[in-house]
């Protein structure tokens, strides 16, 4: 049985779960996904992870938030003042905000996720939100294309 190596074009099924049990993505039978082992497609320690698996086997891989996400950080929330956002938002807990951040002299929207409102103030959270979490993969290997650049 062929292993996978390094250049592989794999085709993959997986479930993404949290510790208690949320699935935060997953893959189809009509819609699995396909990676380039070596194009760090997937984050570098599931990628490590499907490295001499072959087709049809399966794993479960666990990352740790330093490994993908990272930590949550306090330093990324914000409270902003309700007056400074437009009359039409009205924001909620778990609301998902495109704001403008300035770096470098440009501003860009980045998206912050609601997690306090106030009467006067909301607070919002930079931080991505699988970070400070461990992720749990459940992979199988459909498929394998070697060396396919």
């Amino acid at each position: 049985m062929e292993k996978i190596e390094k250049n592989d074009r794999v085709t993959i099924n997986y479930t993404g779960k949290l510790e208690n049990g949320t699935t935060f993505q997953a893959t189809t039978e009509s819609e699995p996904l396909v990676i380039t082992i070596g194009n760090l497609d997937v984050p570098p320690t599931l990628e490590q992870a499907i490295i001499g698996m072959s087709a049809g086997d399966r794993k479960l891989v666990k990352i740790e938030p330093d490994e993908g996400y990272g930590p949550r950080r306090k330093d990324l929330l914000q409270t902003l003042d309700r007056n400074s956002m437009s009359d039409s938002i009205n924001p909620q807990v778990g609301m998902i905000l495109s704001l403008k951040v300035e770096k470098d002299g440009q501003e860009h929207p980045v998206p912050a996720t609601v997690v306090e409102v106030n009467k006067d103030t909301i607070v919002v959270d930079y931080n991505h939100p699988l970070s400070g979490h461990n992720l749990l993969y459940d992979i199988t290997v459909i498929s394998i294309e070697k060396g396919a650049q």
